[in-house]
């Protein structure tokens, strides 16, 4: 069938808006499609930039962005973090803030050294030198723009305003000043030394990692385990037994540990006959079999027999046989004893622990304590920037130390010291940039010594807002409470250097904190320091005040995070510009990232603002989640296991992709395990229904149009002063969003705001437009209508704005169409509903001053309506009875008069939705419910007692009006006793005519329906009318046609359906005419030239109903005609006639002259042609 849609444009006037945007409505909107559109006029109108200007002035609102690297492209843990900070800086701006956003770039560090690492084939830092630095951060600098635009273009479609023309890159040398500055506020606070540290460290990378770097990648391994004999001097035929996993770290052994409160013994292997001293309860290191469930202890004299128990303090002092000589002349004098310290302890091992002070952050802490070593001097650590052994190993020189386990167990093993080995499946730290095994190194570093402030850290963080709370008194408290001294430097090249100039012997130290103070110490003339990266001033010496010759700046950089965590300070270049700026917007407002910056970011910020001004650099904090996979394990570009967001966006838009995730646990701090078929959902149930209530009012503003002939404006009077219970109920509920997402977002809570939103939007289009759809189309008078539509309307923009933040584009969308019926469209103010040029740049709506105790009433009015028609439903479908079939009678049981009152002033609604041809709300429950009281015997009788026979029975005597009240309070007394739900359990039951209605009850117990299923003649023929009716809307839906498209409607009975008779009923026909627009008639009423749309053959009460929807068209008043021609063939002049166009029916207005086989003839509308066969009835029905 051809769609008779008539072009509302050609229909309407020039200036008809409503009749303009409906054409330009397609039925199935891209919402992807759209989103480019507002991109298009977003950039059109410079809206960022505008909104911006439209808010300088107002009070500041400060937000810091975390600077990702953009060596890498954007993921969904940047898209999420990115949709909640963008979420809450245009709810700032739209609540009257002015919201800088800028973006940061994280240029230094390993990230991008591993890149250039892996692609020039640099394995050592010696090749470094060689190419030199110059040449090494070139190629850096090259690689960190890499990503940018597929960053910008990415950022941007997803609908987020940050700046990037006037971004911060922390490889900006006024960006590095600042940094500087700040390390010299600390160094000049004491909080900055050298020394020497065991560290995480990246051999893949040649630097060391700080803590919570290593604790960002660990993984399952199997490593060497093995157990190495150490023989004591004073008897070498006896050993103490040490248990490593680290092989590697055995040449650099200086001493073993034990706890002195532990016992030790001295056994016999009965195998090999030696003697080994272990601790007792862990033998079963040395012979896993007694581990085993059936071992028996009298089996262990068949392993070895126990010689001496000696307590670990005994131990102490004894001195041993070291397994290597490579470091017995450096430390023959302290070294190779038996020291102690109560972090042995008796979980694994042997309990007792080799040390290699070099190697492990115990180790270097026991050995100094027992003076094995000391500090200032050299530590046996004979491993190389890349991992590799020195000189000093001569055995096993150059080899990577992770890789030289298996020669050393060889080794061990030739000289008799290899006692057992074993693999051993652990979790192990990796690096989080080359994914390869750490190791624990001493390494000189400098650090911040966090430890010396960590009581204000503590006291600070009480300062600030987390959402989650969970996390900042968990997680980060925890973190801060054993913060341990940070190590801030990194031996690398591509960073901000670390400005200390110092003497040969590093007892000169000047720390530098700017340009300024460089040039002027170093004797430089002003402005030639240009750059701060090493390749520019590394060769810059400073003459020494203390007649040291000259000062030149010590090797290392700083850690990156060291640059992210001064950020607040170094993107305005402070304190040397926008110093007064700074320090009014500081702490920032609001920050976000994941729950991995615990232990990074947020670390980091709040160790320096804590070190420089005792204040945390932020206010509140959103900690999002970690976006998985869906089968729950890490995205991997390797795996291919999850879409491309930029495939995901461009399938369901943006807007659904924000919303999903926002409306996810994710915002709480949980993980969200990512599906695409969740994206869809929020595509399909949330943004489609909304768009599909915007065009079902464009549709019903152009039908309201059509009908009463005036341009439909929205009344915002006739809407605020509305009566009807369905609008002052959804206005309530507006009012409601509106005051909640404002208290909500005050908070911080997202994860509370999007289901709210999601649940108005479901309220909205699928109970107010399903409630009041007959209204707004005409059905109690166009008055009425008008009032619907205004309130409809107001309530659409008001939702579009207040939904801006979290859908910018759809909101937009919506505006851009509302906006042009709004009164005020033509007014001035720029940031006012209808006048702003954008949704974006209004002032959000605040609630109405309206009496809170009615809104809620309201509501639960409305929700007890809701709450009916979803049991009479359930009723019905219990039943088999179709919801289209009318019934007799719905009653209605409940005590609430709240409920019973809101029921009685929505009765039509409930007959309406019900099919119901009454609705009798009651409070009689006894009428129609029955009780009962199931006592609790067990708990009864422990307080009853004797009396329990006497309880029983004046339970079983309860009246239905004690069990209800018991069901409604939880409580009664019965003889002297106070019954409780736990002595207590009551049930309510239908005791009405169960063949007769279907009932239901609903979950709180509060209500109790029932309904009528008896058939009568009357019930028939209203059922089969809703039937016809019902297939002719389905016709229109296939026909195409548009709310106004005027239709006429014929039919043919095939067996007894009972039309015929129900549309001679006065009231059926009257209601059926009333929904379709027109009557319908026999089917013999379609002439030859009838514009047939669509038909269709249905089952109806088991005959068969043809249907078919037509044009209006031309109908003859054939008696009339051949009075005034009777040799004419009326058909002749009804094939002529119905040629006509349709959309020209002016020809036809009044008369007609018709020349047809030679003759003329004058034809007169009413008299010999009607223009439908409606107009024909319509006319016969005049007296």
């Amino acid at each position: 069938a051809i769609s008779p849609r008539l072009a509302a444009s050609a229909m309407a006037a020039e200036d008809d808006v409503v009749a303009k945007l409906l054409a330009e409505l397609p039925a199935n909107l891209s919402f992807p499609e759209e989103e480019e559109r507002v991109l298009a006029f977003w950039a059109e109108i410079d809206a960022f930039k505008t909104q911006l200007e439209l808010t300088r002035g107002k009070p500041e609102y400060t937000f810091y962005d975390g600077p990702p690297f953009a060596t890498g492209l954007p993921h969904y843990g940047h898209i999420l973090a990115g949709t909640i900070k963008d979420t809450v800086t245009r709810y700032a701006s739209q609540t009257g803030h002015f919201v800088e956003r800028r973006f940061g770039w994280d240029c230094h560090g390993l990230p991008v050294e591993f890149e250039i690492d892996k692609t020039l084939g640099i394995t050592n830092r010696d090749q470094v030198f060689e190419m030199g630095i110059d040449k090494y951060n070139a190629e850096c600098r090259s690689i960190v723009s890499r990503y940018t635009k597929e960053w910008e273009s990415t950022v941007k479609r997803l609908g987020r305003w940050i700046d990037f023309e006037n971004d911060y890159k922390t490889m900006n040398p006024w960006f590095m000043e600042s940094v500087w500055w700040v390390f010299k506020q600390l160094f000049a606070k004491g909080l900055v030394y050298q020394g020497y540290k065991v560290m995480p460290y990246s051999t893949a990378c040649g630097t060391p990692l700080s803590n919570f770097e290593a604790g960002l990648n660990y993984k399952e391994v199997e490593d060497p385990a093995v157990v190495v004999s150490f023989p004591l001097e004073e008897d070498p035929s006896v050993s103490l037994l040490a248990w490593t996993t680290t092989p590697w770290t055995l040449p650099s052994n200086l001493a073993l540990c034990v706890n002195v409160e532990f016992d030790y013994v001295k056994i016999q292997d009965v195998k090999t006959e030696r003697l080994y001293i272990l601790l007792e309860t862990r033998l079963v290191q040395l012979y896993p079999v007694m581990g085993g469930k059936k071992w028996k202890p009298e089996k262990n004299s068949t392993l070895f027999t126990v010689l001496e128990k000696i307590k670990g303090k005994d131990l102490v002092g004894k001195r041993y046989t070291p397994l290597f000589r490579y470091f017995v002349d450096s430390f023959g004098e302290s070294a190779f004893r038996v020291i102690e310290d109560g972090y042995v302890t008796a979980d694994g091992g042997t309990g007792i622990v080799h040390q290699a002070p070099a190697f492990g952050e115990d180790d270097y802490r026991v050995c100094l304590k027992h003076g094995v070593i000391a500090k200032g001097v050299q530590l046996p650590c004979p491993v190389d920037f890349n991992g590799c052994y020195t000189a000093e190993v001569s055995d096993f020189e150059g080899q990577h130390v992770k890789q030289a386990d298996a020669a050393i167990c060889d080794m061990l093993k030739a000289q008799g010291r290899l006692v057992a080995s074993a693999k051993y499946l652990h979790s192990y730290p990796f690096c989080w940039r080359s994914d390869t095994p750490l190791i624990y190194k001493a390494v000189p570093s400098w650090f911040v010594a966090v430890e010396q402030f960590k009581d204000r850290l503590l006291k600070n963080n009480e300062q600030t807002y987390w959402v989650p709370n969970f996390v900042k008194e968990g997680r980060f408290h925890n973190w801060l409470k054993e913060a341990r001294d940070w190590a801030i430097s990194r031996n690398r090249f591509w960073g901000t250097p670390i400005p200390i100039w110092a003497s040969e012997d590093m007892q000169e130290l000047i720390a530098i904190g700017s340009v300024a103070e460089l040039e002027e110490l170093a004797g430089l003339p002003k402005g030639s320091v240009t750059d701060l990266h090493r390749e520019s001033i590394d060769d810059i010496v400073i003459p020494s005040k203390q007649g040291k010759g000259n000062l030149r700046r010590v090797d290392e950089v700083f850690d990156c995070w060291f640059e992210s965590g001064s950020m607040p300070y170094a993107q305005l270049h402070y304190p040397f510009e926008n110093k007064e700026r700074f320090e009014k917007g500081f702490p920032a407002h609001f920050i976000a990232e994941g729950l991995d910056q615990t232990r990074g970011w947020f670390y980091t910020l709040m160790v320096l603002s804590t070190a420089l001004f005792d204040r945390p650099a932020f206010s509140n904090l959103i900690v999002n989640g970690m976006v998985l996979a869906a089968d729950g394990k890490k995205m991997s570009k390797r795996l291919k296991n999850y879409p491309d967001p930029n495939a995901v966006i461009a399938t369901y838009g943006a807007d659904a992709l924000r919303m999903y995730l926002i409306n996810s646990p994710v915002v709480r701090a949980e993980p969200l395990k990512f599906t695409e078929p969740g994206v869809k959902g929020v595509a399909r149930d949330v943004i489609l229904p909304w768009y599909n209530t915007f065009r079902f009012f464009l549709q019903n503003a152009h039908r309201w149009q059509l009908a009463t002939g005036k341009t439909f404006r929205p009344d915002a009077a006739l809407a605020s002063s509305s009566a009807n219970p369905i609008n002052v109920w959804i206005r309530a509920e507006l009012q409601s969003l509106i005051a909640f997402v404002h208290e909500e977002m005050s908070k911080y809570r997202l994860y509370t705001v999007m289901p709210r939103l999601v649940s108005f939007l479901e309220q909205l289009s699928k109970w107010y437009l399903r409630l009041n759809r007959d209204r707004l189309r005409g059905a109690d008078g166009e008055e009425e209508a008008l009032v619907g539509l205004s309130v409809l309307y107001f309530v659409v923009i008001s939702v579009a704005s207040i939904m801006s933040p979290f859908t910018p584009f759809f909101s937009e969308f919506l505006y851009q169409k509302l906006r042009q019926l709004h009164p005020d469209f033509a007014k001035p103010d720029k940031e006012a509903m209808g006048s702003a040029q954008s949704v974006h740049f209004l002032t959000l709506p605040r609630p109405e001053a309206v009496d809170p105790g009615l809104n809620a009433r309201v509501a639960e009015e409305m929700a007890a309506l809701q709450t009916v028609i979803e049991l009479g439903r359930k009723a019905k479908e219990a039943q088999n009875i179709s919801h289209k079939k009318p019934v007799k009678e719905v009653i209605i049981v409940t005590c609430n008069p709240v409920h019973a009152a809101g029921l009685h002033k929505l009765q039509n609604y409930l007959e309406s939705e019900l099919s119901a041809l009454k609705i009798t709300v009651t409070d009689k429950e006894d009428q129609w419910c029955s009780y009962k009281a199931i006592p609790n015997f067990k708990e009864l009788g422990k307080r009853c007692g004797k009396q329990m026979q006497q309880v029983k029975k004046a339970i079983v005597e309860l009246s239905n009006s004690d069990m209800a009240t018991f069901r409604a309070t939880g409580e009664l007394k019965v003889l002297d006793f106070d019954l409780g739900r736990t002595d207590l359990a009551v049930t309510r039951h239908f005791a009405g005519d169960k063949a007769k209605f279907a009932h239901m009850e609903s979950e709180d117990g509060s209500m109790v329906i029932a309904i009528d299923t008896e058939e009568d003649a009357g019930i028939i023929r209203s059922w089969v009318s809703r039937e016809l009716v019902s297939t002719v809307q389905k016709l229109r839906k296939v026909a195409l046609l548009e709310v106004g498209d005027k239709i006429e409607v014929f039919f043919r009975e095939i067996g007894d359906t009972q039309i015929a008779a129900a549309l001679e009923d006065p009231a059926i026909a009257t209601a059926v005419e009333q929904k379709l627009g027109c009557r319908p008639l026999p089917k013999n009423w379609v002439a030859s030239w009838t514009r047939v749309l669509a038909s269709s053959t249905t089952t109806v009460r088991g005959g068969e109903l043809e249907v078919l929807i037509a044009l209006p068209s031309l109908v003859l008043a054939e008696e009339n005609l051949r009075a005034l021609s009777p040799e004419t063939n009326p058909d002749s002049v009804g094939q002529l006639l119905g040629s006509l166009p349709p959309e020209s029916p002016q020809d036809l207005e009044t008369s007609v002259t018709v020349f047809l086989d030679g003759k003329t003839l004058a034809l007169v509308r009413g008299e010999h042609y009607f223009l439908s066969a409606q107009e024909m009835i319509l006319a016969a029905k005049r007296p």
